[in-house]
C-alpha cells in the first residue's frame, strides 16, 4: 500500500508522528476508496492520543493552514488544496437504547476498528515509521471489497440497534458500490427497522439524497421495501407497488416502472431535484386509479394530484420547501404533456403553450419523458423516442421564431390601464390574457405592434374607448 500513499499529508503525518511520539493510521472511507480506485475529496487521520494536536502541528508544517477545532468531538480538521484532512483520536463506543450519540471513551486502534459501520469502512493503513504502507484488516474488508460484499464487523443486530442510521447506510454503500447486504446484515435491518424512528429526518433523508444521486438508485429503494424501512420512510412510494387484473385487464406495476425511470434517467443527469421528480412523477396512481370497462385502469389527473401531494411529502423527508420543491412540483404536473404531444399531429400552438408553461425547465421535462418510456416492447419504445425528438426539434424551432421560453407580455397590465382610462379591473386581465393566447395560439406574433393592434381591437370589442393620447 505504501507506493498508493501519494498525497503529501501522509508524509508530513509520518514524520511528525514520528517526533512526537504519536501512532498514527488513515483510515475509513479514504482506504476503501483507494483500493477501489474512486476519487475521494475526505481523509481521515487516526490518532492514539490527541487528534487535535496533531492536526495543529501538521497544518502549520503544510503552510499554516486554518485549523477547525471539535472538542466536543475530539476532532479537528483543514483543507489542503482540494482535501479535506480531519484528524481524531481513537476511541471506543457505547450506546444509550433511546439515542444514537454515542458515549465516548479513548481508545486503541483496535476499539476504533471495532466501532466502525462495516469491514469495508474498518480497514486501515500504517502511517508510522516501522510499518508506513502496511494495511491492519482485522475483520477481511479486503476480500468483502473484491467480492461486493456490505457487512459489519461486529453482530449486526447490536451495530444497528446502537447506531440504527447505519441500516441506511448499508443501502447507500450497496447503491453507491453496486454491492450485496450479506444476508445476516440484511436480517438484522428487517429485525432493527423500527429503530429508525429515533434518528432524525434530516438524517435519513442525507442518506437518500445519496441513494438518489448514485449510479442506479432502484438498488436503494428495492433494498428499502425489502427490509420494510420504505414503508417507514415513503409508504407512498411503497404504494405504488403491485398489480391488480379485473375483466382480464391488468395495469402494470407502477413501482418497478418508477425505479426504471429512476435508473434511465441517472446517466443523463447529476440534477438531484430531477431524479426526485422521476421518483415522485406517478406518485398520486394509487389515489387516482379507477377501473372503467371500456377502457380499463385509469389514473386521470395523477399529475394534478401528485403535484398537490409534494410539499407534504417535503415536508415530512425535511426536502426544502422552496423553489427546488416548486420546480418538482412543475415537472410532475407537466410530465404527461410531451408524451400527449406524440400521440397527435404536433400543432404549433401545442408547442407554445408547453414552452411557455415550462419555460427554462424544457429540456429537463423532455429528459424526464424520455426516461419514462418503459415498455418492454422494442419498436415502441423507439417510436415514441423518434417522436421526441420531433417534438424537441419543433420545440427548438418555434423558441427561436417566437421566443416564448420565459415570455413576458409585449403589452403591459400598466399600458392597458392608461390606453383605456381604466382602474385596477377584471377587463385589464381579461385583455391581458387574450394577448397571451393570441400570440400562444399563433393569431399574432410575440411582438409589441402586432399585441398592441391586438389589444385595442379587444378593447374596442368589450366596449372601451381608447385615450387620445394614452
Amino acid at each position: 500500500m505504501q507506493e498508493k500513499l501519494t498525497h503529501p499529508v501522509f508524509k508530513t503525518v509520518s514524520e511528525i508522528a514520528s517526533l512526537e511520539g504519536f501512532e498514527t493510521y488513515v483510515i475509513g472511507g479514504y482506504v476503501r476508496d483507494l483500493i477501489l480506485k474512486r476519487p475521494t475529496t475526505d481523509i481521515d487521520i487516526l490518532v492514539i492520543g490527541s487528534g487535535i494536536d496533531l492536526a495543529r502541528k501538521v497544518a502549520s508544517r503544510m503552510g499554516n493552514m486554518k485549523v477547525s477545532v471539535f472538542k466536543s468531538f475530539g476532532t479537528a480538521m483543514f483543507r489542503y488544496r482540494n482535501m479535506d484532512i480531519e484528524f481524531v483520536g481513537a476511541r471506543k463506543e457505547s450506546y444509550n437504547r433511546n439515542s444514537r450519540k454515542p458515549i465516548v471513551e479513548d481508545g486503541t486502534l483496535e476499539d476504533d476498528q471495532n466501532r466502525r459501520d462495516f469491514t469495508i469502512n474498518a480497514m486501515a493503513i500504517s502511517l508510522n515509521k516501522p510499518s508506513f504502507g502496511q494495511l491492519i484488516d482485522p475483520f477481511n474488508g479486503m476480500e468483502d471489497l473484491h467480492n461486493g460484499i456490505i457487512r459489519t464487523p461486529l453482530d449486526p443486530i447490536i451495530t444497528f440497534s446502537d447506531d440504527p442510521l447505519r441500516m441506511m447506510r448499508a443501502i447507500r454503500f450497496a447503491a453507491q458500490l453496486q454491492f450485496k447486504i450479506e444476508e445476516k446484515t440484511f436480517e438484522a435491518i428487517r429485525t432493527n427497522k423500527e429503530r429508525l424512528e429515533i434518528v432524525s429526518k434530516e438524517r435519513i433523508t442525507e442518506e437518500l439524497n445519496k441513494i438518489m444521486s448514485s449510479p442506479r438508485p432502484s438498488i436503494g429503494f428495492k433494498l428499502m421495501d425489502a427490509t420494510g424501512l420504505l414503508d417507514m420512510i415513503l409508504p407512498e412510494l411503497k404504494a405504488l407497488k403491485g398489480t391488480e387484473t379485473k375483466q382480464g385487464k391488468s395495469h402494470k406495476d407502477n413501482f418497478y416502472h418508477t425505479l426504471e425511470v429512476v435508473d434511465q434517467i441517472a446517466p443523463k443527469t447529476d440534477n438531484l431535484w430531477l431524479r426526485w421528480t422521476a421518483l415522485l412523477h406517478d406518485i398520486a396512481k394509487p389515489v387516482t386509479k379507477r377501473f372503467d370497462p371500456v377502457h380499463g385502469w385509469t389514473f386521470h389527473a395523477h399529475n394534478h394530484v401528485g403535484q398537490k401531494m409534494i410539499p407534504g411529502i417535503f415536508q415530512r423527508l425535511r426536502l426544502p420547501l422552496n423553489e427546488k420543491m416548486k420546480y418538482v412540483q412543475k415537472l410532475v404536473f407537466l410530465h404527461m404533456r410531451p408524451i400527449a404531444l406524440i400521440e397527435e399531429e404536433v400543432s404549433d400552438s401545442a408547442v407554445r403553450r408547453l414552452l411557455f408553461e415550462a419555460a427554462d425547465d424544457i429540456d429537463d421535462l423532455m429528459t424526464l419523458c424520455e426516461a419514462d418510456i418503459t415498455s418492454k416492447n422494442r419498436e415502441r419504445v423507439d417510436r415514441h423516442l423518434r417522436n421526441f425528438k420531433i417534438v424537441r426539434r419543433k420545440l427548438k424551432e418555434i423558441e427561436e421564431k417566437d421566443k416564448i421560453r420565459n415570455f413576458q407580455p409585449p403589452v403591459s397590465g400598466e399600458e392597458i390601464m392608461n390606453t383605456f382610462n381604466l382602474p385596477p379591473c377584471q377587463e385589464i386581465g381579461a385583455i391581458k390574457s387574450s394577448i397571451k393566447d393570441a400570440i400562444l395560439d399563433g393569431i399574432i406574433h410575440n411582438d409589441r405592434e402586432e399585441a398592441w393592434q391586438f389589444m385595442l381591437k379587444k378593447g374596442k370589442e368589450m366596449g372601451l374607448t381608447p385615450q387620445a393620447n394614452p
